[in-house]
């Protein structure tokens, strides 16, 4: 006699699928999202300016009543900001960048948001002076997206040691006013021509920013105790001081 368990289990019979409605797509009606972030910067040629002690009340002159906010010094970050990024899919490296400008004034960080975004500075040697130049802020001080900010940049040049400075602004957000290039390009021509009536100023024309090289160990600077991201900097990109890198 049959076992049992030796007994194949019955298949239960497939249901028939259902048959799909066909939907005319010209007659759907849909909800649809969009953000569309515009963020846009300007740089003026390098301009040679003899070595100076000064560098932050040099950069602040250059202004000439030109920004609407006080003028606020951002400085080369040290080594431990290295991968400093305001990179929201980059959670390490946006806290980072939270951690090393979180005291700053808003219009400082909105800047750096736009102009680090788009690659135009560098903060392992560059000095930036930033301000805002056009436009309003909202009820927190961030400025709209019309808003213009910027001010000249600075650097020490690693094979003169003399201080290399640019005029830069940045501009954008959530759209774009149609005047508004108009009036940053007038405006970085104006802060370009403060900075050729500097005494000793010389354009250079366009100059190719330096990449910073990171790693190994740094040795921090005789004068005024900074490490510098870039190991291979000859001058100190705080106060410029010639470097021992043996």
């Amino acid at each position: 006699m049959p076992l049992p368990f030796l007994k194949g289990r019955r298949k239960e019979p497939e249901a028939m699928p259902s048959a799909r409605v066909p939907l005319p797509t010209d007659r759907l009606e849909l909800v649809e999202q969009a953000l569309r972030l515009q963020y846009h910067a300007i740089s003026s040629h390098g301009v040679l300016i003899p070595a100076s002690e000064g560098v932050p009340v040099l950069l602040a002159n250059l202004f000439y009543e030109l920004n609407i906010t006080p003028v606020e010094l951002i400085e080369p970050l040290p080594i431990e900001f290295q991968d400093a990024e305001p990179s929201v899919i980059r959670p390490e490296l946006a806290l980072q960048w939270i951690n090393a400008h979180h005291s700053r004034t808003p219009i400082a960080r909105h800047a750096l948001l736009i102009l680090q975004s788009l690659d135009a500075i560098d903060l392992a040697y560059e000095t930036f002076a930033v301000a805002m130049l056009h436009g309003v802020a909202d009820a927190d001080g961030v400025p709209r997206f019309d808003a213009i900010v910027g001010g000249p940049v600075s650097y020490w040049d690693e094979n003169s040691g003399q201080l290399i400075v640019r005029m830069l602004v940045g501009y954008g957000g959530e759209g774009v006013r149609g005047d508004t290039q108009r009036i940053a390009q007038r405006l970085l021509g104006k802060m370009l021509g403060n900075l050729l009536a500097s005494q000793g100023a010389t354009e250079l024309g366009r100059v190719e920013r330096p990449v910073a090289v990171g790693g190994g160990h740094v040795k921090p600077c005789g004068h005024c105790g900074f490490s510098a991201m870039d190991r291979r900097a000859h001058y100190c990109p705080k106060c410029g001081m010639r470097q021992d890198r043996a």
